[in-house]
């Protein structure tokens, strides 16, 4: 087992060449469909697997698209890392569809949303609305000569 410093330090650079090599080097077309930038890499405490999550950027037809491309070029992306990173075993890649931007998205128009239905009703977006004033102090703890 690999100490934690060392598989952070492998995922790290993993990540800069497989971001390079999809910018760079992978001539599959498929893999241009969508644009793709690598978010984060999950190695496991064994060096012997490693996450890739991608970002994808267009359609539906698109991001379909470039997953197969990227699995496509599972063997040769292992092969360049093999060649790149000089690890005793070369991790086996496995590519994953990242979909934490798209829900970052989502929940940001839902509290959009919200927040334009409460003005159209009057309410007040303020958390201190209830509060005396909308003074925040006045639910502070009292201070050492209040007491």
């Amino acid at each position: 087992m690999a100490n934690n410093r060392r598989v952070e330090r492998v995922a790290s650079l993993i990540k800069r060449e497989i971001s390079q090599m999809v910018m760079l080097d992978i001539k599959d077309d498929r893999v241009g469909a969508g644009m793709v930038s690598v978010t984060d890499v999950d190695v496991s405490g064994d060096l012997q697997h490693a996450k890739v999550f991608v970002s994808i950027y267009g359609t539906d037809e698109a991001k379909a698209e470039t997953m197969e491309g990227l699995k496509a070029a599972t063997g040769y992306v292992r092969h360049e890392l093999g060649q790149r990173l000089r690890l005793r075993r070369t991790p086996e890649i496995i590519f994953r569809e990242d979909l934490g931007v798209e829900r970052g998205t989502r929940v940001l128009s839902l509290i959009n949303q919200l927040s334009q239905e409460r003005a159209e009703k009057g309410l007040s977006d303020e958390p201190d609305a209830e509060l005396e004033n909308g003074d925040p102090a006045a639910i502070t703890s009292p201070t050492e000569e209040e007491e």
